[in-house]
């Protein structure tokens, strides 16, 4: 097959290339430009697609012997994921930009330019597996044997059509350690370089002093569930659903327990807080949902709602169509705490992917 190998310039991405390579597809390697700044580099920044990530790419692609190439998606990136991102925010959702991210450019925006330019599939470091044993014998997509890397959650947006169009060559490695000794046995530069983490784009790490500079200033009453004023803040986008910390409040509540946001109104700029009770829920509703095989009323499933988050036994309560408008409700066998609009709940039949939504609230 002739294979487009997505290059961050990490470890992972350059032994998937490696793997790729070495199994005999032919395999053309591209770095996804994402950052606006040219000049941005790892110094200071805790996420990824740098200068020096694409200088570290470049290298690997030469070691492996294969094409390299840079790809500007600057403006991809900002308009579908920096700009979704804002706007959830500012709409009293909380995104997961890295969805965001796997859906619209690494398996969209990168996709489409494989497909015009005849290459087969795309390759990637993820942690997660294909395997053929969908329902109808198609490939599926599960979990990756490494549980504490596993990226299924945020790679189910991308669909079956991706899926099937997509190599994951180390979704059975057991431990990233496994993975950087291959690194070093073909000896590629970047065996011992570190992790990217938090969000690429928010490069101090200060997720709430981004959303100030971009989205401003707009104050507004921090209340209880009664009503009460009991502070004041900045703007709604500087919290989200289940925040207990930075909260701001001078008093604690009467009864001496922790105060959690446990709704947020943009349009009267209140941010309400309560007792953690008031977080939990045995009912998700979705929409604009995502299926990898046939969902009925009845299945029993299990859901997660953040990327390294537990998955809760549960079962498919209703399922009214599917893409943009669509509806899915999910009642679960123990209640969870911290569900927010516009988090991305993944259904899982043991490891195996089933389909992925958007929380629009809980019941």
């Amino acid at each position: 097959m002739k294979v487009l190998a997505a290059m961050s310039g990490g470890v992972d991405s350059a032994v998937a290339a490696a793997r790729a390579a070495e199994a005999g597809h032919e395999v053309v390697g591209v770095h996804m430009a994402l950052s606006k700044s040219r000049d941005q580099t790892r110094t200071g920044s805790r996420g990824c697609c740098t200068v020096e990530d694409a200088s570290d790419a470049r290298r690997a692609a030469e070691k492996i012997g294969i094409p390299y190439y840079v790809w500007d998606l600057s403006d991809d990136f900002h308009d579908l994921v920096v700009e979704d991102f804002l706007s959830e925010y500012a709409a009293g959702r909380t995104p997961n930009p890295c969805v965001r991210c796997n859906e619209r450019i690494k398996f969209a925006s990168l996709l489409e330019r494989a497909t015009a330019l005849g290459f087969d599939a795309v390759c990637t470091g993820h942690y997660a597996s294909i395997r053929a044993d969908g329902p109808g014998g198609e490939p599926s997509l599960h979990r990756s044997r490494n549980m504490a890397k596993d990226q299924s959650y945020v790679l189910a947006v991308m669909g079956p059509e991706a899926v099937g169009r997509s190599l994951f060559p180390l979704g059975e490695f057991e431990t990233k350690e496994e993975v950087r000794a291959e690194a070093r046995a073909r000896r590629l530069g970047v065996s011992t370089k570190p992790d990217s983490y938090d969000i690429c784009f928010v490069a101090d790490g200060d997720t709430r002093g981004f959303l100030e500079r971009k989205l401003g200033e707009k104050p507004g009453a921090i209340v209880d569930a009664d009503g009460t004023t009991l502070g004041e803040h900045r703007g709604t986008h500087g919290f989200t659903i289940g925040q207990r910390k930075g909260l701001g409040l001078q008093q604690p509540a009467a009864d001496g327990a922790p105060r959690y946001v446990v709704d947020i109104d943009p349009a009267s700029r209140q941010v309400v807080v309560g007792a953690a009770e008031l977080l939990s829920t045995r009912e998700l509703i979705a929409t604009d949902l995502i299926t990898f095989e046939e969902l009925a009323p009845g299945r029993a499933i299990s859901a997660q709602i953040r990327a390294h988050g537990e998955a809760t036994p549960g079962t498919v309560l209703e399922v009214d169509g599917g893409g943009t408008g669509s509806v899915l409700r999910v009642g679960l066998d123990t209640p969870i705490r911290g569900v927010a609009p516009g988090q991305t709940v993944v259904l899982y039949d043991g490891d195996r992917v089933m389909a992925a939504a958007t929380l629009e609230r809980r019941a």
